[in-house]
């Protein structure tokens, strides 16, 4: 579980970095997109092992739940869980659900449009298509919402799920245990705020 959280937590920060270029160059932002659509190690390798990831991790989550309520029984119901734990960790598996329904829709919205394109209709490709399809996209005052909701729920997840990957591990240390936890709310916070700073960008600089 911990470990298909790091493999996220990398990928979350490869993504934000890649959308936030498109708020500073539509030029690069379509020439990062069109080597990421085009090349044959990211399509073939890395794309498979990051759906596999996001599935596991999920999948993990939800079994890890149910084994920890099985366990616990009904002799403590009465436990105090609030005052021993957030609303973050007691609701992980709550906030990964919405992320995963977040993920069906973006997939829908990107990916397989993308597939279509490529495999299906089989459409000519036009390198400088990328800027104004995501433009388009968060242009839509619904899809933009949705974007943004999904990636307060992400925070969310993320203020317990950072710190609790590396305690997982093993990592566990006096000195360097509350570095972690603050690194952790930075993370939380600063990388789900960058993808709604894009989503924001996009649907107020619309041309309409």
């Amino acid at each position: 579980m911990a470990l298909s959280g790091f493999f996220l937590l990398f990928f979350l920060v490869q993504h934000i970095t890649i959308n936030l270029i498109s708020v500073f160059s539509e030029e690069s932002f379509n020439s990062v997109s069109h080597f990421m659509g085009y090349n044959f190690l990211v399509q073939t390798v890395l794309q498979p092992v990051l759906m596999f990831g996001i599935i596991f991790h999920l999948g993990m989550g939800i079994y890890l739940e149910i084994k920890n309520k099985k366990a616990k029984g009904q002799k403590n119901v009465k436990n105090n869980a609030k005052a021993n734990s957030s609303w973050m960790s007691r609701n992980m598996v709550i906030t990964g659900i919405m992320i995963m329904l977040f993920l069906i829709a973006h997939l829908l919205d990107f990916w397989a449009k993308e597939m279509d394109y490529k495999y299906i209709s089989v459409i000519a490709e036009d390198p400088n298509r990328y800027w104004a399809e995501l433009h388009h996209e968060m242009g839509e005052l619904k899809h933009m919402a949705i974007y943004v909701l999904s990636f307060i729920f992400l925070a969310m997840h993320l203020m317990h799920g950072f710190q609790s990957a590396f305690q997982s591990v093993g990592f566990n240390h006096n000195k360097y245990t509350p570095i972690v936890k603050k690194l952790g709310y930075a993370y939380a916070i600063l990388v789900p705020a960058g993808f709604v700073f894009v989503a924001l960008f996009h649907f107020f600089t619309q041309s309409h």
